[in-house]
């Protein structure tokens, strides 16, 4: 018995795809066929007409917080992974600030282990430094040969530029990704939303968004310095990926490292290039709209949808940081940075970007899957006879919000309760079994 994904609008910009075809799916997983119009049918086959809807490859969310082990009062594995099906992520990359500190391949296996049975894939992100302190570096041949692609102390950046430069040195040696969370503390502490207008009138420390521009500035010219002073192997440059950029500044340093030749990558969270401070500031609430880095200005916000538009923003990632209720409703300036992302980024993305013309459904599918797996340096997903399926199924024209009691992850923090948008995932396909969303019955027959 074969599973027909049937009436399906196919994109794959891996496999240069794009049209309405059918594929044929294997017991086991495996794509038997993939041709435009319908496949031939056995009585046996088990039929979903998806009547128009998006089959693309399953998308990958390079930047998330799980919390487990440590903080399971705010998300686990299971109902991170609960989420990220719900907004059509068939595989998440999580983050090392967990309760331990994932800074040792026994925390990579804890993952691994409690992963086994859940639909979605978890690539785990090892720590820079031994309890992301900034110090000691982690092991990272050890990481290398868990399987760990990356390193990150995520929203710690390395404030000592020798330990940072010690950090190209180490992680180009086993080929891993740097991530970084550019931030210079030493012009952020106690600070909670952008530097402005807004954060003058209500009374509230501001960051500055130089202070992104600062710690991204110097970590570029350590890596020039490696490449032109230290590099004995031109194999072992540096690769380094700025997270959740939010700033003009930043995005012109990324577009000159790039022009050299670098090997720097980019990702940008739907909230940066949805919301300003100048919603955080008309907000009731203000504690779903504090994170870090903060909101933007509409320049720099502005400066945002131009580098997603000409390509200098590589991916995007939620930073799904779910937080208990506690944490969120207080003043601003007690609250927990960050909110959840995964069941709101397909709408988000589509609503913001593609709706108003800056970006095709084909680039959003790029941004979305191909991209991350690309610079993780995991197998691209090709629609060809003998691959494994793995599928997210989209309406780009549903229009919908998110409610509260809907939320599949453990919390609820996030701005965009109850907010219209259009476009969302309503299923997946991986592991050899399918997963809906929504109610199938609304988007197509089986």
């Amino acid at each position: 018995m074969s599973t027909i994904f049937q009436n399906a609008h196919i994109i794959n910009p891996q496999s240069n795809l794009d049209y309405t075809g059918s594929i044929r799916v294997s017991v086991d997983g495996f794509i038997e066929e993939i041709i435009q119009g319908e496949c031939d049918k056995s009585p046996d086959d088990r039929i979903i007409d998806l009547q128009g809807k998006l089959l693309v490859p399953g998308l990958f969310d390079m930047h998330c917080h799980f919390r487990e082990p440590g903080q399971e009062y705010k998300e686990t594995l299971e109902s991170g992974s609960k989420a990220a099906v719900a907004g059509g992520f068939t595989g998440v990359a999580l983050m090392p600030n967990t309760k331990p500190v994932i800074d040792s391949p026994l925390g990579v296996a804890y993952i691994r282990h409690n992963a086994q049975q859940l639909p979605v894939d978890l690539e785990v992100i090892g720590a820079m430094s031994e309890g992301s302190k900034g110090e000691q570096l982690a092991p990272y041949g050890k990481f290398r040969s868990y399987g760990v692609k990356a390193v990150s102390d995520d929203g710690t950046a390395i404030q000592n530029s020798q330990n940072m430069r010690l950090v190209f040195q180490y992680a180009s040696n086993f080929d891993l990704l740097v991530i970084q969370h550019c931030e210079d503390k030493s012009m952020t502490a106690e600070a909670v939303m952008n530097e402005g207008v807004f954060s003058t009138k209500l009374g509230l420390k501001g960051i500055p968004d130089v202070s992104e521009a600062v710690m991204l500035c110097r970590d570029l010219h350590l890596i020039r310095y490696i490449v032109e002073h230290e590099l004995h192997d031109p194999a072992n440059k540096p690769r380094y990926h700025v997270a959740h950029i939010s700033t003009k500044a930043s995005l012109d340093l990324v577009r000159q490292a790039k022009a050299e030749g670098l090997q720097v990558t980019c990702e940008v969270t739907p909230h940066h290039f949805t919301l300003t401070d100048e919603d955080l500031f008309n907000a009731p609430s203000k504690g779903n709209f504090i994170m870090k880095p903060p909101l933007p200005s509409k320049k720099n916000r502005a400066a945002i949808l131009e580098a997603i538009a000409d390509g200098t923003i590589d991916a995007i990632a939620t930073d799904h940081a779910p937080h208990a209720p506690h944490e969120k409703e207080c003043p601003p300036d007690q609250a927990s940075f960050g909110i959840i992302g995964l069941e709101t980024a397909v709408g988000l993305t589509i609503t913001e970007l593609v709706e108003p013309g800056i970006i095709t459904l084909s680039r959003a599918i790029e941004l979305m899957s191909v991209n991350p797996r690309k610079i993780l340096q995991l197998d691209p997903l090709l629609f060809a006879q003998g691959e494994r399926a793995n599928f997210t199924i989209i309406d780009p024209e549903e229009e919908w919000a998110l409610t509260a009691n809907a939320v599949k992850s453990k919390s609820t923090n996030t701005p965009f309760l109850g907010r219209k948008l259009k476009g969302r995932a309503i299923a997946v396909y991986h592991k050899g079994m399918f997963h809906e969303s929504v109610t199938s019955q609304e988007h197509f027959s089986v």
